[in-house]
C-alpha cells in the first residue's frame, strides 16, 4: 500500500505537468509551438483525454474475445471448479461472483484475471487446468486463490488502472509495483488453500513435477536467493521469482506442504 500511494502521488504529478505544459503551449514561442516540444505536449493531453475511453474500450473488447473464446464455467461445466470459485468469492467478501473460463493457452501455463463493466472475471489456461485438475486440485485452488485477490484487491477496477495509468510506465517502478501486486495476491491464494504450493511448484518447474520436485530442497534454494545480482535481474520483472514466492509464503507459515494428491474424483469444494 505505501508504494501504491506512491505511485498514485506521482501519477497525479505527471498529468499535472501534462495539463501545465498544455495550459502554457499557447504562449510560447512559435518555434517551440510548432517544433518537437509542442508535437510532444499536444499529444501527451491529446492522450489524457483519450485515457479513459481507450482504457474502457480495451477493457470491453477483452471481455467479448474472452466470450466468444472460451468455455465459461458453470454449475454444469466443470461444476467441481464452479463451486470452488463461488465459495472463494464468498470466503474474500466479493461482492459479485466472479466468472470463470477455461481457454486455450495454446501451451502457456497461465491464469489471469480481468474486469469490464459489471463482470469481473478469471481465465485459466487450458495446460494449467489439465495439468493441476488431475493431478493435484489444491495446486489449481491456490492459483484461483492467487487471480481472485487481484479481484479483491481491486487490482483491475478501472480506477485503479486509471490512479497509475502514467506512474507504472516507468520503467523500473511499474514492474516493482507489479511484483508487489503478485506477492499480495499470492498471500490470498495461500489463505483460500495453505495446502496449494504445487501450484507455483508447478510454474517453476514445469508440467508433470509439481509431485516430484523436493519441496525442501526448493525452500533452500529459495533462502539462498539473494545478493546484487539476483535483485539487478529482477528489476525489470513484472512477477517476482517463483522461487523466491514459495519461500516467503513457508517463511510466513501462509503455506504448508500439504497431504498427498487428491483423488480426481474428490470435489474441489470439500
Amino acid at each position: 500500500m505505501p508504494f501504491y500511494v506512491f505511485m498514485v502521488v506521482l501519477n497525479l504529478v505527471i498529468i499535472w505537468l501534462i495539463l501545465q505544459a498544455a495550459i502554457t503551449l499557447p504562449v510560447l514561442p512559435e518555434r517551440l509551438r510548432d517544433g518537437a516540444w509542442g508535437t510532444a505536449v499536444r499529444s501527451a493531453f491529446l492522450g489524457l483525454l483519450l485515457l479513459i475511453p481507450a482504457l474502457v474500450v480495451i477493457r470491453e473488447t477483452q471481455r467479448a474475445s474472452v466470450r466468444g473464446s472460451a468455455v465459461q464455467l458453470s454449475r454444469h461445466q466443470w461444476g467441481d471448479l464452479y463451486r470452488t470459485a463461488d465459495d472463494f468469492a464468498h470466503r474474500l467478501g466479493l461482492p459479485r461472483r466472479p466468472t470463470i473460463y477455461l481457454a486455450n493457452g495454446n501451451g502457456t501455463l497461465n491464469a489471469f484475471a480481468a474486469q469490464a463493466t459489471g463482470h469481473d472475471y478469471v481465465v485459466l489456461a487450458n495446460e494449467l487446468f489439465v495439468n493441476l485438475r488431475e493431478n493435484n486440485r489444491d495446486g489449481l485452488r491456490f492459483i484461483l486463490g492467487h487471480e481472485l485477490g487481484h479481484i479483491r484487491l481491486h487490482h483491475v477496477s478501472l480506477w485503479y488502472q486509471l490512479s497509475v495509468a502514467y506512474s507504472e510506465r516507468i520503467p523500473l517502478l511499474g514492474p516493482a509495483l507489479s511484483r508487489l501486486r503478485e506477492y499480495s495476491c499470492d498471500r490470498h491464494g495461500a489463505h483460500l488453500c495453505p495446502s496449494g504450493a504445487s501450484g507455483l511448484v508447478l510454474l517453476t518447474s514445469g508440467r508433470h513435477t509439481e509431485h516430484t520436485t523436493d519441496l525442501e530442497q526448493l525452500l533452500r534454494q529459495g533462502r539462498a536467493l539473494r545478493g546484487f545480482w539476483v535483485g539487478l535481474a529482477q528489476l525489470t520483472r513484472s512477477h517476482p521469482f517463483t522461487v523466491r514466492r514459495i519461500e516467503r509464503l513457508f517463511q510466513l507459515g501462509l503455506l504448508h506442504a500439504g497431504v498427498p494428491e487428491r483423488s480426481a474424483k474428490e470435489d474441489f469444494a470439500t
